[in-house]
């Protein structure tokens, strides 16, 4: 996985902890639908967004988690959000 860049790409407001923005990259945030993680970006699919799909603790918000395609969740490290 790319690393992060240290910083935020939100333009807008975000309930993503500031720590998760800061290590996640640029094109996983942009995936991110603006209203949980404003980046201005028109992406943020929603393919299989509607549930978590976490198999433990997550410091990932659990609307972010609901509102977030599968394949988002799992681009997470595990420290983070545990998908495996």
């Amino acid at each position: 996985m790319p690393q992060g860049t240290d910083k935020s790409h939100a333009t807008g407001g975000s309930i993503v902890p500031e720590k998760l923005q800061e290590v996640l990259p640029q094109k996983v945030e942009e995936k991110v639908p603006n209203s949980i993680h404003d980046t201005g970006s028109s992406a943020g699919a929603t393919d299989n967004a509607g549930k978590s799909h976490a198999t433990g603790d997550s410091v990932v918000p659990k609307p972010a988690q609901e509102a977030v395609p599968k394949g988002l969740e799992k681009a997470l490290p595990e420290g983070v959000h545990p998908t495996e």
